[in-house]
């Protein structure tokens, strides 16, 4: 029983103190006067009677009444019933208000102002005051409460006779029930009579109509924000201009968090003056008059809802997590059909009668039902994860959170995270955690209904069902039992308050009312105490929980096949089958990353441990660490799935012994985790041991079955209670107990938790104390140190355990200790733990002491231990790191320098090689070594990923190719931290990203990098690999033989260069004995047999200098060994003369051979021997070089055989050569300077040049490419714009060359991709020598007044813009790092960025701008830089373009040696091979010119004899250094260092071979490699390749990886993997199956499955073998069988070279579209169909552009016979312009949609075709010249197409009618 009310008070108004305008409230009276014992008065009820302040009042207002909540330092609630009246004011009460009344302005009670007016209702003197009267109740019966004030007021307006005094008394002496549904009837005496309604259970809270109201205010989406708001702990405000509306809205949104309760501020009326409450940091639920809106404006972080405007405003800096899907829609949809039933029905045709709406009543328990039912959904199973800790004297509970959050699979919600961290929680888990009490609806609930609403979610009729359900059952407990008595109330009369009341309100006698309260106590303490018996039972547990939503894990769905592995391969561990458990290894660390599956291997590992240790071998015990870690790497800090929880009895279980005495467990190895620093991570475990140990005090005899640990398993099915079971009994049992069993069972328990306590701290210093003291996690993340109270899995807070932990850690002895001190920090953070959980455990302060005082000892014993541990674990052979260091295979003279530095080898921005998007296996990172020899750097590994197995991962490039190393730190997850990492970059395409190895330490690291970079950069060329390797240089003179042998080679090419050395420069040179010493004696003084004697005079005849006259017998020898070189035999070649020819032939030839540069005098970047005109002298030649940069003076390198037009090569002009000599000024004077003279010498010597044309002496005016018009270049398209400004028009005329050729504007339309135009443009005009030349040197230059020859000036790059380029392109192919944004877009940006492809296409435009002058007749002098970059690539590219000899194996050799290393392209300074070049970095010239070669060998794959792996090896191995052909910058250097004419004795000695072009040979006789299948060259074909960007393709040498064994460009070394050792090697007897699993970036693919020539040929080899016979060599056997082709491929015997495999390719680029797929192994022929049509070109260019279409390919490999033909015949066919008719034999093919003609019946080479897709219209034709005349007009008929008109004639009329009517069939059919 309860009073109902407990004080009654009268508030007033009264004058502000300090004379302000606004009053005060003031107490009149307040009864009982004496405040009760158990509840005293509480303060500030003035304030509260008035929020909005106490304020005088012109007019009577009609009387208020609302309810203010007080809340007091106890938490409790204290209802405040006001209701209020109006009087007129005293005088006394009117002067303080004198001066509001001055101001005009009054403020009202409801907070609405009124001015006041000369037409006030009430004269301006007359004002009311008001009057408040309180009820002050700890009972919330609103209606009660506004009944009896009601009836106070009527009795005092209404002047009933009855004492105020009474009725006051008999309020406050009226007592009622708390709780239990009865009804009770009260009466104050006064003739009234009233029912007050208790609940069934006071548990439940009783809402009336304030839930359905929120909802009408505010709307659905609204309160459920709010709902949200309020759980997560926000400031919620509200508005309105009702305070009783402010009072009904917080009781309603407290009504819904029901089964929480709100236990932050709650205020549902706040008074004005306390407004700065508002600002308060911590959360509130407060309402406010709506007139205060203003003053709630800049509140930042507060959530305001306004119930009249029916707004939620949520502030920018305010996050409220939603529910959790499915909940929040699910929650949505049933409240809007609650709401509104209607809304269902809305949609149906024929809707039923209306439903009736609930009442607002029923409605509002509707409502609260659905958030019941969310509540139960949200909170299933929290039983599940209760810690019961005490039991005695009061039970200490504690709420598993990571577990609930794992097991409900809400790990991640945000919403469910706060709602467990917040308050209100904690007082839930406090209150409904207790096992034995009184339990309620949401008991039932959250126990019986969960699989009820887990089946109904899907039907919206059943949960609307269930919610009416719990809505009655709500409604009830408020209303058990229908209103029988009726409530009996006087009410005043209307309009009452207006009439002049008789009297103010009188003055109550106090001792009336306390004497009849008096009497009542007395009364009451007579009577007995009426004790309501609780019904007390054991809370029902419910189902255990499941997730909220069941979602599938994906890729790791645990199947019962997983799991199986897992048990297999833990038990082969145990059996000792390693090599088996090795096996499944992989398969097993998969598999964990699965839940189930980590939950097996716990439970696995279980069985194996007895008497709670389990002692292993090495390789046992490194087995089961590796599987705990990777159980572990996937636990959170939270360990949400108890996997750490199980695993932790385990770690301090599995050990093995290292010495005697020595034992290593298996925690030393598994600390490297995140979850072990983690305080709430030990507080549940502790909690959760506690609760086992507590459980078994009380049960009978402990049990066989071992307790369980698990948090989320089902601790009890049957048998066994569960502890919430245990601890239930116990508190039932308590009350019975003597006094003396109750203290020895809390003792007991106590003393329990104590030994919990120390056995923790053990555990805890275990996985706390590293073996190696550096490495402390605890020391790494501060966030251990941190206060674990601030993210405490425990939900008591508790201020106790910060000061223990203060007190105690003076004591420890580790108060001086630094942060790095691992001891004092473990020391710190046990202690931390141990004081909160032993003070919230209820621990003595003695026994918290004792702990304190053991901690640090128990850290200091474990760390003495570890030092032994660490000691000997050392010792041991270190666990065979995965995997074992492979030895890579070395070249023959290839030495390691450093061996193998252990690392990791890191994914880099390549995709492919981690799985990436490409979908295979991840084989980065790799764990490995890496060697460094002194050819190459090589990582050889195994991939970390368990998954990929056993591969080997060899990563290689040579030392030589690095082009940039930096350091990078590295943060990997592999196994450890490491920190020093290095990347290397290299110019063949190869990125070594790698972390070092803890065991490699800094200092390693850092002697790898110096190693390297000697390596990298060797003072001289002596030091690189080519020369290093196996040099063989015997000290000491070597002996001579006999002096008649004459002098070696060698001795003369040394004599050569140091006679050299001297000429050069010097133009005057006297006779003069000199014998230089050999190489290796050059400091020893000369021998006396080494005399030579050479002289050079530029004034000598001109009959001296022929080649057989005047040269000495050393000279002529010299010049012998010259001839042998390149150059000559080329010149040789295109009957550019030989040195050896006689006088009178050499005379009558316009070019000769000139020995002038035969001692490198002249010019040391060009060869000994040069073709020059035959006109010039030799000592012309010296001043001549001196107009060009580098003395390069042009000089002939190639002769059309054709057009007898030549190709001359130079250096680019001095500032006074071509320029001066073209510049327009005065005539020479007499008196010329020395540069004039040179000048006319370079005149001279151009003449000479055009003057050697065979075509010079031509007829009339030479025109020139200036001569062409404007509008005749815009008409020719593509080269269009190749113009200078010369004599035809200003610089407005045309555009000039350079701009052409940089690919900017063009005058006419270009040619679709980029072809070239009708050879024939250019040749009706022209000059006899083009000088194409540097735009920016050819400056202001005129054209030569005499027109033979013309500057082109083009725009070309230089040097530097290649190296900037090739870094841009290095980085896009091999990135260091992934791409921000992943995909293809990002690399092609990167490639466009780098301008490779465009610098590809400019090299590519101008040399075929320089084919196709050479074509029509016209010289051509490349003048470019220094001549030796650009001019090299252009010169060379046009010889292969113009000369087939040059696209076989032979001529491309020679080609490279004639062009690249004879004229001097700097290889050395271009790949900086020595320190010298180390600042200028790399320049891949020749590489640039390889990928020209790559883009013209795709688009004409026939034409070409070797393959693209041949280029790709040139390009490996120009930078690799590994052969001597590419080092040094010019022969002259060669021959200094005696490697040009190596004696053959000593070529033959033991050493590799030095030169590329041997090893290529060599290989070539054992390998088709460098072999093209499909090579089948048409005669004497000039090659014009498409050079726009796009149809250029990006290299795949730059791309391509082959992880399995490194580049496979050194052959020796590709020959598959390193072999795994003996024992590993998988059983013999097993059956070995032939398929083979090929990865992608990591097998090569042509060498798994090479094409199908190089299978036969190897397998031919394979039976000639078997067969005891000398296998033939591959290439006899291949050019046999084309031979044999050729044959049958035509009954006459005679077959074109083509006919093997391009029977039917039209003439020009046949083979277009055939791409060869290259490799290591030889080339797979692959169709490659594009079919971009090069539309729009003329009938005349469309032989050159013609591009076959789809179907012409598919057609290209079909026999005759096997062709579809749906009809055929003979038809004559009309040729192309100007061309006679033929019969042609014509085949309509429905099939491929195309019409063939061949040149008679039985002809297998199609000669034609036309594709119907391209016919227009078929149409009646008309004889034309040279018809048939046999045939009628009827005969004839055209068919029209997009490119021609075709015209055919049949034999008569119906023939022609039936073809037309085929054909038409055809198209129609399509």
């Amino acid at each position: 029983m309860a009073r109902l009310a407990d004080y009654f008070v009268l508030v007033a108004f009264g004058p502000h103190p300090r004379g302000s305008g606004e009053g005060q409230g003031q107490i009149l009276q307040r009864f009982p006067e004496k405040d009760w014992e158990d509840n005293p008065f509480p303060q500030g009820i003035e304030l509260f009677c008035q929020p909005s302040g106490w304020q005088l009042c012109p007019e009577r207002s009609p009387p208020t009444f609302f309810v203010a909540v007080l809340t007091d330092i106890n938490s409790e609630r204290h209802y405040c019933a006001c209701l209020t009246f109006w009087e007129p004011a005293e005088p006394t009460q009117e002067a303080a208000s004198a001066e509001d009344a001055a101001d005009g302005e009054e403020e009202l009670e409801d907070g609405g102002r009124m001015r006041l007016s000369p037409s006030a209702p009430a004269p301006a003197s007359q004002l009311f005051a008001p009057k408040t009267l309180v009820l002050v109740s700890r009972l919330d019966h609103t209606e009660v409460f506004r009944n009896s004030l009601g009836l106070i007021y009527t009795v005092h307006v209404e002047g009933l006779d009855v004492s105020l005094e009474s009725v006051i008394g008999n309020l406050l002496t009226c007592t009622i029930p708390l709780a239990g549904g009865s009804q009770r009837t009260i009466s104050l005496g006064a003739g009234d009579r009233q029912v007050i309604q208790t609940p069934l259970t006071d548990s439940l809270p009783v809402s009336c109509c304030s839930v359905a109201l929120l909802f009408r205010q505010l709307g659905i989406t609204n309160v459920l924000c709010l709902f949200c708001a309020a759980l997560t702990e926000h400031k919620i405000l509200f508005l309105s201009r009702s305070y009783q509306r402010l009072a009904d809205a917080c009781r309603g949104l407290l009504a819904l968090l029901f089964p929480l309760r709100y236990s932050f501020t709650y205020v549902p009326i706040l008074p004005a003056q306390l407004l700065e409450v508002l600002s308060t940091p911590t959360p509130f639920v407060i309402g406010v008059h709506a007139a205060f809106q203003a003053e709630t404006q800049e509140l930042l972080d507060v959530i305001i809802a306004d119930l009249d405007g029916g707004t939620v405003t949520v502030p920018e800096c305010v996050h409220i997590p939603p529910l959790p899907e499915p909940l929040q829609s699910q929650t949505h949809s049933v409240l809007s059909t609650v709401l509104d039933p209607e809304l269902e029905l809305a949609d149906l045709a024929f809707p039923p009668p209306t439903v009736p709406a609930s009442s607002l009543k029923m409605q509002d328990k509707e409502l609260r039902a659905v958030f019941l039912r969310l509540f139960a959904q949200l909170l299933q199973g929290y039983r599940w994860c209760l810690h019961i800790v005490r039991i005695h004297p009061e039970p200490v509970i504690r709420f598993h959170k990571a577990a609930f959050l794992g097991q409900r699979g809400l790990v991640e919600d945000d919403f469910l995270m706060k709602v467990l961290e917040g308050m209100a929680f904690a007082g839930f888990v406090s209150e409904r955690g207790v096992p034995y009490r009184a339990t309620d609806l949401f008991d039932e609930l959250v126990a019986h209904e969960v699989a009820r609403m887990r089946a109904d979610e899907s039907h919206p009729q059943r949960v609307l069902r269930h919610v009416k359900e719990l809505a009655e059952q709500l409604y009830k407990n408020e209303n058990p039992y229908p209103a029988v008595a009726m409530h009996k109330v006087q009410r005043p009369a209307e309009a009452s308050h207006l009439r002049r009341a008789p009297r103010p309100f009188p003055r109550l006698d106090e001792g009336t009312v306390q004497w009849i309260v008096d009497q009542a106590m007395a009364k009451m303490q007579g009577a007995p105490p009426a004790v309501r018996a609780e019904r007390r039972s054991t809370v029902p547990s419910g189902p255990p929980m499941t997730a909220i939503l069941e979602r599938s894990s994906g890729l790791h769905a645990n199947s019962a096949r997983r799991l199986e592995v897992v048990r297999n391969c833990i038990s082969y561990v145990f059996e000792g089958k390693m090599l088996e458990a090795k096996k499944l290894l992989p398969a097993v660390l998969r598999a964990l990353k699965g839940r189930a599956a980590r939950r097996c291997l716990t439970q696995e590992l279980h069985l194996h441990v007895q008497q709670n240790r389990a002692v292993l071998d090495h390789q046992q015990f490194d087995f089961v660490v590796r599987m705990m870690n990777c159980c572990l790497q996937d636990c959170t800090s939270a360990d949400e799935h108890g996997i750490a929880a199980a695993l932790l009895p385990l770690v301090t279980a599995f050990c093995r012994k290292l010495s005697p005495g020595v034992t290593q467990f298996a925690y030393s190895c598994v600390q490297e985790h995140v979850v072990w620093s983690t305080p709430q991570f030990w507080e549940a475990m502790f909690y959760g041991d506690v609760q086992t140990h507590v459980r078994a005090l009380y049960l009978e005899p402990p049990e066989d079955r071992p307790p369980t640990q698990q948090v989320g398993e089902a601790l009890a099915q049957e048998e066994p209670p569960s502890a919430l079971d245990v601890a239930s009994e116990q508190r039932r049992l308590w009350p019975t107990l003597s006094r003396a069993k109750q203290q020895e069972l809390v003792q007991k328990e106590e003393s329990t938790v104590f030994s919990q306590a120390i056995h923790y701290a053990s555990r805890m210093s275990y996985l706390l104390l590293p073996l190696d003291a550096s490495k402390s996690r605890l020391l790494r993340e501060r966030a251990g140190l941190g206060d674990p109270e601030s993210a405490s899995n425990s939900l008591v807070t508790n201020s106790m355990a910060g000061s223990v932990a203060e007190s105690y850690d003076t004591e420890s002895g580790f108060e001086d200790a630094e942060t790095s001190d691992v001891a004092g920090a473990v020391v710190r953070f046990i202690n931390r733990f141990v004081d909160k959980v032993c003070t919230e455990s209820g621990v003595t302060s003695d026994h918290l002491k004792g702990l304190h005082v053991m901690v640090p000892d128990i850290v200091q014993m474990h760390i003495e231990t570890l030092e032994a541990v660490h000691r000997e674990s050392r010792r041991l052979p270190p666990i065979q790191k995965q995997p074992k260091l492979l030895r890579p295979r070395l070249l023959p003279g290839e030495e390691c320098v450093l061996d193998g530095l252990r690392v990791y080898l890191l994914p880099d921005g390549r995709e492919e090689g981690a799985g990436g998007s490409a979908g295979g296996p991840a084989l980065l990172p790799a764990e490995g070594a890496v060697f460094l020899t002194t050819y190459r750097v090589i990582f050889t590994g195994m991939p970390t990923d368990p998954l990929v197995g056993e591969q080997v991962v060899v990563r290689a490039f040579p030392v030589a190719a690095l082009t940039k190393e930096k350091r990078i730190s590295v943060q990997t997850h592999v196994d450890q931290f490491l920190q020093d990492g290095l990347q290397l970059r290299a110019c063949t395409f190869q990125l070594l990203r790698m972390a070092f190895d803890e065991e490699v330490g800094s200092e390693g690291a850092e002697l790898f990098r110096k190693q390297l970079h000697r390596l990298r950069y060797p003072p001289d060329i002596k030091g690189t690999f080519a020369f290093a390797s196996g040099a063989t240089h015997t000290p000491g003179r070597p002996g001579r033989a006999a002096k008649d042998k004459g002098p070696s080679l060698r001795t003369l090419s040394r004599n050569l260069m140091k006679n050299a050395k001297r000429t050069i420069g010097r133009q005057h040179i006297t006779r003069k004995k000199y014998s230089p010493p050999s190489w290796e004696h050059r400091g020893q003084p000369p021998a006396e047999d080494q005399e030579d004697e050479i002289a050079v005079s530029e004034e000598a005849e001109p009959s001296t200098l022929t080649p057989s006259a005047g040269l000495k017998p050393a000279d002529r020898l010299t010049l012998s060994s010259l001839v042998e070189r390149a150059c000559c035999r080329d010149y040789q070649r295109l009957g550019l003369g030989t040195l050896g020819s006689s006088l009178s032939r050499a005379k009558s030839e316009p070019f000769r051979v000139s020995p002038v540069n035969r001692m490198y005098a002249i010019c040391r970047s060009y060869p000994g021997l040069l073709i020059v005109p035959q006109s010039v002298q030799d000592n012309a030649l010296q001043r001549v070089s001196r107009c060009y940069r580098q003395n390069r003076f042009p000089v002939v390198c190639w002769r059309s055989g054709r057009s007898k037009a030549v190709l001359l090569r130079s250096g680019g002009l001095h500032g006074k050569g071509v320029v001066g000599l073209f510049k327009a000024q005065n005539a020479p004077s007499p008196g010329q300077s020395q540069a004039d003279s040179s000048s006319l010498e370079q005149e001279k010597y151009l003449q000479a040049v055009v003057s050697a044309m065979p075509r010079y002496a031509d007829a009339s005016g030479r025109n020139t490419l200036s001569g062409f018009s404007s509008a005749h270049l815009g008409s020719h398209g593509k080269w269009g714009s190749i113009r200078v400004s010369g004599r035809s028009g200003g610089p407005g005329v045309g555009v000039d060359v350079g701009s052409r050729l940089a690919g900017r504007d063009v005058l006419g339309p270009p040619q679709p991709n980029g072809a070239p135009p009708d050879s024939g443009f250019l040749r009706p005009q022209r000059a006899a020598l083009y000088i194409i030349g540097d735009k920016a040197q050819l400056k202001g230059v005129r054209p030569d007044p005499l027109q033979q020859w013309e500057l082109v000036p083009i725009e070309v790059f230089e040097a530097r813009q290649v190296k900037a380029s090739f870094k841009k392109l290095l980085k896009a192919c091999v990135p260091g790092c992934p791409a921000a944004e992943p995909g293809p877009a990002s690399y092609l940006r990167s490639l466009e960025d780098s301008e490779w492809l465009t610098q590809i296409h400019k090299l590519l435009q101008v040399s075929v701008l320089v084919v196709e002058l050479l074509d029509s007749g016209s010289s051509v002098l490349v003048s470019l830089e220094d001549g030796w970059d650009i001019t090299t690539q252009v010169v060379s590219l046009v010889q292969l373009l113009s000369d087939p000899f040059y696209r076989t194996l032979e001529g491309f050799r020679l080609l490279v040696e004639k062009e690249w290393l004879s004229f001097g392209h700097r290889f050395s300074h271009r790949g900086a091979h020595m320190l010298a070049g180390q600042s200028s970095g790399v320049v891949p010239i020749f590489l640039q010119f390889l990928d020209c070669v790559h883009q013209v060998h795709l688009q004409f794959p026939m034409e070409f004899e070797f393959s693209q792996f041949y280029l790709k090896f040139l390009s490996y191995h120009h930078a690799s250094r590994r052969f001597r052909t590419f080092l040094l910058d010019s022969d002259y250097e060669r021959i200094e260092l005696g490697l040009l004419y190596e004696e053959k004795g000593e070529r033959r000695g033991q050493q590799a071979c030095r030169s590329v072009w041997e090893h290529v040979d060599r290989l070539s006789k054992k390998t088709p490699v460098f072999y093209n299948y499909m090579y089948a060259p048409e005669d004497a074909e000039v090659l014009r390749p498409y050079s726009n960007v796009s149809n250029l393709k990006v290299w795949d040498f730059y791309t391509e990886e082959t992880l399995a064994e490194g580049p496979p460009y050194d052959w020796e070394l590709a020959r598959g993997p390193p072999e795994p050792p003996e024992e590993e090697r998988p059983d013999s007897s097993a059956p070995q199956s032939r398929r083979r699993v090929v990865w992608p970036c990591y097998d090569s693919r042509p060498r798994a499955q090479p094409d199908a020539i190089s299978r036969l040929l190897e397998e031919l080899q394979r039976l000639e073998t078997e067969l005891g016979r000398p296998p033939e060599r591959w290439k006899d056997t291949w050019d046999r069988v084309k031979a044999a082709q050729r044959l049958e491929g035509r009954p006459d015997g005679r077959g074109t070279p083509g006919s093997l495999l391009a029977s039917t390719v039209p003439h020009h680029r046949r083979s277009l579209g055939v791409y060869l797929q290259e490799g290591p192994a030889g080339s797979t022929l692959s169709l490659s169909l594009d079919s971009d049509q090069s539309g729009g070109s003329s009938a005349s260019s469309s032989r050159q552009a013609a591009r076959r279409s789809t179907s012409a390919l598919y057609s290209q490999f079909q026999t005759a016979e096997s062709e579809n033909r749906s009809y055929e015949g003979t038809l004559y066919k009309k040729g192309a312009f100007m061309k006679p008719w033929k019969a042609r034999w014509f085949v309509l093919d429905k099939t491929k949609h195309q019409l063939r003609y061949y040149d008679h019946r039985v002809d297998t080479e199609c000669k034609g075709v036309i594709d119907l897709a391209e016919v227009e219209a078929v149409a009646p034709g008309a004889p034309t010249m040279g018809a048939p005349k046999t045939v009628g007009e009827k005969a004839f008929f055209d068919v029209k197409t997009t490119r021609r008109v075709y015209n055919f004639c049949a034999q008569d009329a119906a023939s022609a009618q039936q073809w037309v009517d085929r054909i038409q069939g055809c198209l129609s059919d399509a």
